[in-house]
């Protein structure tokens, strides 16, 4: 894009390129989305950055009227460097938090030196600076949407100390935490912590939930016309449930969350956007698509990946799915809930957590009507996690179990990790709708987009 290219999408407040660009103002010294309500600046005094921090960098502040931190995030600045992308997907969930640079460096296996020069080439700041911006915008949000004390709202962001809190939120945006909190009488007096999430139009928020309810796992999740909700639980063992409810008015999702103990939210938040899949570049993605879509069928402008909150639970869900209906596999995941999920703290018996690795790892799994070589797949996969959580983490390492095949890796891969470009070329009610289809296309022409060609195949049935 040219900066004629950004004038008329500013000028327009076209939603579409809401997170692909950033406007700062030379007079006011600050920036904000292309989509802010504020009266447009004149040409001359305007900048145009691809990222916030390159903005921040730059020496402008966040606007308070729009929020650039509330925008999605744009693949557009992402680059084709999958070991970047990697990098920045696990700082976002909080891999730097309480973690080191070096430590980050030797999951992606590289060195901490290349890592450093990736960022600094693509996103034009060190890793550790790139966390902390992250974390400092997330505490933005936390003092502009909640009522939370800027104590907890420190330990919420991931700092472990008031005063490192106001230093970095200082340096970095230029102001007192503060001078950011809400007036007292429009705070709500709801129990929880509510947030709002954005998206960029469109989104298909109608695909999303018909999938989501086909495979509804009861006390496990809820969903009905305009939210989704569920439970889940963290490595350091506390736990917690969120809904989002949607607003398409408004473009996103407005969230509650309840929690068993204080946590870092961060990483929380995060896993709830890849799992509503808030981040999804919509506009190009249909581009991309639309020449296969219309041999297929109708369009479907919009479709998201629906997620599941982490691999291990992406990875049990397609054991249990392998090679029998969606209702079956449902229907055996309802039963695991059952029997092996702790009740979460302080719901009564009204919500159940998913089981964990080192639960499934001491079960025989015996109720369950399944073949025992499959019985034994998931009790291996479970021991997996659980004593090697490391390398478990990355699903190619799953193909040296039994029983775990191409499919189940590709399937949690997209459902547990929101990866992209997925094929399941294999996949049952892939081969159905491809028997319906025509026209000269291959999958491959819909890269880096094949998850959601497969999730379109998927509604066409």
């Amino acid at each position: 894009m040219t900066d004629r290219h950004y004038q008329q999408a500013r000028l327009a407040r076209d939603h579409r390129f809401d997170g692909r660009f950033f406007v700062a103002v030379k007079t006011t010294g600050i920036y904000c989305r292309p989509i802010c309500p504020a009266p447009s600046p004149k040409e001359q005094n305007v900048r145009y950055f691809e990222t916030a921090i390159a903005a921040a960098n730059a020496g402008f502040r966040p606007c308070l009227r729009c929020r650039p931190d509330s925008a999605p995030a744009s693949w557009a600045w992402k680059g084709t460097d999958t070991t970047l992308e990697r990098a920045m997907r696990l700082i976002d969930d909080g891999a730097l938090i309480n973690g080191s640079v070096t430590g980050l460096a030797d999951r992606l296996g590289i060195s901490s030196r290349y890592l450093g020069q990736l960022f600094q080439r693509s996103v034009g700041t060190s890793p550790k600076q790139y966390s902390l911006y992250q974390q400092v915008l997330f505490a933005k949000s936390l003092l502009q949407q909640t009522d939370l004390p800027i104590t907890q709202v420190a330990l919420a962001s991931g700092f472990n100390s008031v005063r490192r809190f106001n230093d970095c939120f200082a340096s970095v945006l230029r102001m007192t935490p503060r001078s950011l909190r809400r007036p007292a009488g429009s705070r709500s007096q709801e129990p929880g912590i509510r947030l709002f999430l954005s998206y960029r139009p469109p989104y298909d928020w109608a695909a999303l939930r018909d999938f989501m309810q086909t495979r509804l796992i009861e006390t496990l999740e809820w969903c009905g016309d305009d939210y989704y909700g569920r439970t889940f639980s963290l490595t350091n063992g506390a736990s917690g449930r969120f809904t989002a409810w949607h607003r398409p008015e408004r473009f996103g999702f407005e969230v509650s969350l309840e929690f068993s103990q204080p946590v870092a939210l961060l990483p929380v938040v995060r896993t709830t956007r890849r799992l509503l899949d808030l981040d999804a570049d919509s506009s190009t993605i249909d581009a991309h698509l639309a020449p296969i879509q219309a041999q297929l069928g109708p369009e479907r402008p919009g479709l998201r990946l629906p997620g599941t909150w982490d691999a291990f639970e992406a990875g049990i869900r397609a054991i249990l799915g392998q090679q029998i209906s969606v209702a079956a596999a449902r229907n055996l995941v309802r039963q695991l809930v059952a029997e092996h999920g702790e009740l979460l703290p302080g719901q009564g018996h009204e919500h159940r957590l998913f089981p964990t690795p080192a639960t499934l790892a001491q079960s025989d799994l015996m109720t369950l009507k399944i073949p025992g070589r499959r019985r034994q797949s998931l009790i291996d996969f479970a021991r997996f996690f659980d004593t090697q959580p490391e390398q478990a983490a990355d699903p190619e390492h799953w193909l040296a179990l039994g029983g775990i095949g191409p499919w189940t890796v590709n399937y949690a891969r997209m459902r547990g990790l929101g990866d992209s470009d997925i094929w399941l070329g294999s996949d049952l009610g892939v081969k159905k709708a491809l028997g319906q289809a025509n026209g000269a296309w291959q999958p491959a022409d819909a890269s880096p987009w094949q998850s959601y060609l497969t999730f379109y195949m998927w509604s066409l049935l």
